[in-house]
C-alpha cells in the first residue's frame, strides 16, 4: 500500500449500471492509496450495490438523495464540488452523459458536476447500440469539447450478451487514469520547448491583409501540456482568437518573416521544436503605402520564406515537430513534407472533417515519424492531442 493519493479527494459517481459493482474495487484501490474517496450514487445505482458496500470501502457515508439528512449543516452538492480535486463517474450511462451535455440537474450526482470546478472523468459502459448511436455519441463528443475527459470503454462480452465496445474498463485501467490526472507527469522536466502558434499577417495596403483561418487554439494546448508536464516554454504566436497560454515567455510576431527572425533567434535554446502556426505562404511583392480606392489592384505575390524548412536546416540534434493542414490526399502531403523539411515528426489533419482544423475545440491528427510510425487519434479535444503528441515526442 502507498499513500501517493494522500491529501486527494476523488468524488466518484456512480450511475444504474450492471458495470457498478466493479466500481467497488474503484473505490478500495483509492482509498488504499490515501484518497479520501466520496461516493454519490444515483437512486438506480442502488438497485445494483447498496450503499453500505461503498460505505465500507471507503470509510465514509454514502450520498444518494439532494434531500436526504446529513450530520451538519452545508449544501451537499456545493460542499462535494468544492472538496474535489476530480470527480470521476464510473459506470458513466448513456442517461448521465445526456443530462450532462443538456445541463439537466436533477439529482445530486448531476448538480455537483455542473457545480465542481474539478477535472471530471466519465467512464462509459453501456449497450454497444446504444454506445454507437449517434445521438449519444454527439453528445459526449460536446462534453469533450469542453474539456471532460473519458476513458474510452473496453470491447468485449456484455452483461446483455452482445459482444461489441461498451464494457466498463477494468479498475486497475480506471485507477491508472485517475492517478495520471491528479499527480501529472514531469517528464519534459529541464527540457525547452519552443511552440508556434497562430497565423501571421501580409499587409496588402494600410487597411487589408492577406492572412488565414488559424486561431492558435493547437499552438496554445501544445504550450499548456508542454508547461504542465515540466518544460520551459517559449511561445511565439503571430494573431490569436484565444489568450496566450499561462506560465511561457510569449513572442509576438506579425509576418511571415517575422516569426523566421524570432524562431531563429530563440532555437539555440531549444530542446524541441513545434511548428504548430499557420504562417502565410505568400506576401505581396510591394505593400501599397496607402488605402486602395475605387480602382481594383493588380497585385504581385512572392513566396515567404518556408519556417519549417529553415528550421530542419539548422535544427541539429533538436527534435523538430511540423503539422501540415490538408484537403486532400492528407497522409500522401504528410510524407512528403516530413522528408522535405527534414522534420522528425509530422501532424497532419484533414481540415474538412467536421470538428477538426482551425477554429475547432477539438482535432482529429494522424501523427508520422521518419522512422515510419504513424498514430492515427481519435476526434478528441486539442488538449488531449496535445499530450498525445508530447508523449510521441519523447520517443523520437
Amino acid at each position: 500500500m502507498t499513500d501517493m493519493l494522500k491529501g486527494r479527494t476523488v468524488v466518484v459517481g456512480v450511475c444504474g449500471g450492471i458495470a457498478a459493482y466493479k466500481t467497488c474495487e474503484v473505490v478500495s484501490k483509492l482509498h488504499k492509496l490515501g484518497a479520501e474517496v466520496a461516493v454519490v450514487m444515483t437512486e438506480n445505482a442502488t438497485r445494483f450495490v447498496a450503499p453500505k458496500t461503498f460505505e465500507a470501502l471507503s470509510h465514509r457515508p454514502v450520498s444518494v438523495g439532494m434531500f436526504d439528512p446529513v450530520p451538519h449543516f452545508e449544501v451537499e452538492h456545493v460542499s462535494l464540488a468544492k472538496r474535489a480535486d476530480l470527480v470521476v463517474v464510473a459506470p458513466a450511462t448513456a442517461n448521465l452523459v445526456g443530462k450532462m451535455a443538456s445541463c439537466v440537474c436533477d439529482d445530486l450526482l448531476t448538480t455537483t458536476l455542473l457545480a465542481t470546478r474539478a477535472p471530471i472523468l466519465l467512464c462509459p459502459a453501456m449497450n454497444t447500440g446504444m454506445y454507437e448511436n449517434p445521438v449519444f455519441t454527439d453528445k459526449l463528443d460536446y462534453l469533450k469539447s469542453k474539456g471532460v475527459r473519458v476513458l474510452e470503454p473496453d470491447e468485449g462480452l456484455l452483461a446483455c450478451g452482445d459482444s461489441g465496445k461498451g464494457r466498463l474498463p477494468e479498475p486497475a485501467r480506471i485507477v491508472e487514469e485517475i492517478a495520471a490526472l491528479l499527480e501529472p507527469r514531469r517528464d519534459f522536466e529541464g527540457k525547452t520547448v519552443l511552440v508556434t502558434a497562430g497565423a501571421t499577417v501580409e499587409d496588402i495596403d494600410r487597411v487589408r491583409f492577406i492572412s488565414n483561418y488559424s486561431s492558435g487554439k493547437m499552438g496554445k494546448a501544445l504550450a499548456e501540456a508542454a508547461t504542465a508536464r515540466g518544460a520551459r516554454v517559449i511561445f511565439v504566436a503571430g494573431t490569436l482568437k484565444v489568450s496566450p497560454p499561462a506560465g511561457c515567455e510569449v513572442v509576438r510576431v506579425k509576418s511571415t518573416e517575422d516569426m523566421l527572425r524570432a524562431v531563429l533567434a530563440r532555437l539555440p535554446e531549444a530542446d524541441v521544436i513545434i511548428k504548430a502556426a499557420a504562417p502565410a505562404d505568400y506576401r505581396v511583392k510591394e505593400q501599397i503605402p496607402f488605402k486602395i480606392k475605387e480602382r481594383a489592384p493588380v497585385l504581385e505575390f512572392v513566396k515567404n520564406p518556408d519556417i519549417a524548412r529553415e528550421c530542419g536546416k539548422v535544427k541539429g540534434e533538436r527534435k523538430l515537430v511540423i503539422f501540415c493542414a490538408e484537403t486532400d490526399n492528407l497522409l500522401k502531403n504528410a510524407e512528403k513534407k516530413l522528408a522535405d523539411k527534414n522534420a522528425d515528426m509530422i501532424v497532419a489533419n484533414d481540415v474538412t472533417k467536421a470538428g477538426a482544423g482551425f477554429e475547432t475545440d477539438t482535432n482529429q491528427v494522424s501523427i508520422l515519424t521518419r522512422a515510419g510510425e504513424r498514430f492515427d487519434s481519435p476526434l478528441l479535444p486539442k488538449r488531449e492531442i496535445a499530450d498525445l503528441i508530447l508523449d510521441r515526442v519523447l520517443t523520437l
